[in-house]
């Protein structure tokens, strides 16, 4: 065989398996950038997912509403010091509620709420209170039986959720019933209460803070 001929069919042949080499190599690579590229989306997707961006899940298991910016940042009166105790001595640490607080004592109903289980406190702020007349508000102070039946108007034997205020009637712990309506975080009892900052969590309780005081039929 000619010895030059010989040398060009094995360099050919040398091309050939080194472009096929390439070949394999570049497939390899763009295999797995591909795979790569899909694994990040399907984690990007995953992650989207479990954050609840996009829902409203994760507006329905935290406190709302425009009064909620008043309820200090730290210590015990905050979302995460009132989590820790139980409903009247949590309502104890926040300045808003101090009404009501010195009504609950009045009425020796201190204990009860802070032993009780899984209840729903509908709680007033001072300014509700304040739209009563003095004379009449002293009156009710005054009375403990008349303030234990109006205090105890405001409590609902289980917790209920921002859900369960769109469109509901539940029977108070003072035996007569009060209603709630509402979407969207806004939200009424009665017709005539706002909740100003709901969904806010005790060790016992969920408290519904609202801006005027329910009075039950006397």
């Amino acid at each position: 065989m000619n010895t030059t001929l010989h040398v060009r069919r094995v360099a050919a042949a040398t091309t050939a398996v080194l472009a096929l080499s390439l070949s394999l190599v570049a497939c390899s690579d763009d295999d797995g950038k591909d795979k790569a590229a899909g694994s990040a989306a399907q984690s990007e997707a995953s992650e989207s997912a479990g954050s609840g961006e996009g829902s409203d899940a994760t507006t329905t298991d935290k406190p709302f509403g425009p009064a909620c910016s008043s309820v200090p940042k730290e210590g015990a009166g905050s979302f995460d010091g009132m989590a820790k105790d139980p409903v009247a001595t949590a309502a104890s640490n926040n300045p808003a509620l101090s009404t009501l607080v010195t009504a609950v004592k009045k009425a020796g109903l201190v204990d009860t709420l802070n032993n009780a289980e899984n209840i729903t406190v509908f709680a007033p702020t001072n300014d509700a209170f304040a739209k009563i007349p003095k004379a009449d508000l002293d009156k009710v102070l005054n009375d403990k039986e008349q303030l234990t039946k109006v205090l105890t108007y405001h409590v609902v034997g289980q917790k209920l959720t921002p859900t369960q205020l769109e469109d509901g009637s539940y029977e108070a712990l003072e035996k007569s019933k009060l209603t709630t309506s509402g979407s969207d975080e806004s939200y009424e009892v009665n017709d005539s209460a706002k909740v100003v900052c709901g969904n806010v969590p005790t060790a016992n309780a969920t408290v519904h803070i609202i801006d005027t005081v329910l009075m039950p039929k006397m």
